[in-house]
């Protein structure tokens, strides 16, 4: 499958390797920013077998990928090295390499995937976070943090690039809400015409009209959520929790820790089987701040929507079950 890399420059690697003198070759541009692993090469050194040619950029005789075998032949005490040629821009020749690092070889640490992040993030602020977390092996969430900590705000375009190649805007809230306008001013229009004057896509044009149709807010409240989060981050606030529900919003939210242990502490529910089992439902149903606060770092970038709308998808079960438990508290009490 095509990279992302190879589909947004003009990046060209040679079909045949060549043999090239080691004298004619500068050191890398490399990710690692300790250098080479001295164990690593003698390591390499050791191997019988003929290694993989190494990717040089043709332009600058740079070495892109292959250091730890440049200097295992050298302590070989050979003089030759076989090549293979890269031809393209200096900083998409930076990203190949880091792609490469990734890919094999002595893996990158931590610390040099996130520097090799932050540099692409300036050479390419188009790209989105999780096709830049794809070159680099880190979580988007973690680039995101980079972006926002190294780019300027300001100097950042109004759409980047997926991993698949498509632009999308940044701020999909922003083109649903000017798309709902242009269906208001424009009643008329098709809906590739309004997708391409708001910027988004004519599924998303379609979905917009269909919720005007219905009376409801052009932008789902996920995408309300995430434009808040987004807004907060830039502006280094601490993470903001999403108004989940009504009581929230009217400023009521209940402290759900301090009434588990006020019903752990009730006779009538610790003294009898039922009552136990109902404390241990809600005991392995409960969530707080200081529970998820973390673990979102730790879910795979590709299970983070999925998550989330589980997340929603509990969080409006658990509103039903409130309102139903409300309806029976007031026919009991009246």
């Amino acid at each position: 499958m095509e990279t992302l890399v190879q589909k947004q420059s003009n990046l060209k690697l040679a079909d045949e390797a060549v043999t090239v003198p080691i004298d004619l070759l500068q050191h890398a541009d490399s990710p690692r920013l300790e250098g080479e692993d001295v164990g690593h090469v003698r390591m390499l050194a050791d191997v019988d077998a003929d290694l993989p040619p190494i990717l040089v950029h043709r332009k600058t005789m740079r070495v892109v990928d292959g250091m730890h075998r440049l200097r295992a032949t050298i302590l070989n005490g050979r003089r030759e090295i076989k090549v293979r040629y890269i031809d393209g821009s200096e900083a998409d020749v930076f990203v190949a390499a880091v792609q490469a690092n990734i890919a094999h070889g002595l893996p990158l640490s931590l610390s040099d995937r996130e520097a090799a992040a932050a540099r692409i993030l300036a050479t390419h602020p188009q790209w989105s976070d999780r096709a830049i977390a794809e070159v680099a092996g880190l979580a988007s969430t973690t680039v995101a943090r980079i972006r926002i900590r190294t780019v300027d705000k300001d100097s950042q375009p109004d759409a980047r690039i997926g991993k698949d190649g498509r632009v999308r805007p940044i701020n999909g809230a922003a083109g649903r809400r000017l798309a709902s306008r242009l269906f208001t001013e424009h009643p008329d229009a098709s809906l590739r015409e309004i997708a391409e004057m708001a910027g988004i896509s004519p599924a998303t044009a379609k979905d917009v009209r269909e919720r005007m149709r219905r009376g409801d807010d052009p932008v789902p409240e996920k995408l309300m959520l995430a434009e808040r989060k987004s807004e907060g981050a830039a502006r280094g606030d601490k993470t903001e929790l999403p108004p989940v529900s009504r009581l929230q919003r009217k400023g009521r939210m209940p402290d759900a820790e301090q009434i588990l242990q006020k019903l752990v502490r009730d006779p009538s529910l610790r003294l009898n089987d039922n009552g136990r089992g109902l404390l241990r439902w809600l005991s392995t149903r409960s969530v707080n701040t200081q529970e998820w606060e973390g673990i979102e770092d730790d879910i795979p970038p590709h299970c983070i929507p999925l998550v989330a709308d589980l997340a929603i998808g509990m969080a409006y079960e658990w509103e039903r079950f409130a309102e139903v438990l409300k309806r029976k508290a007031r026919t009991e009490l009246a």
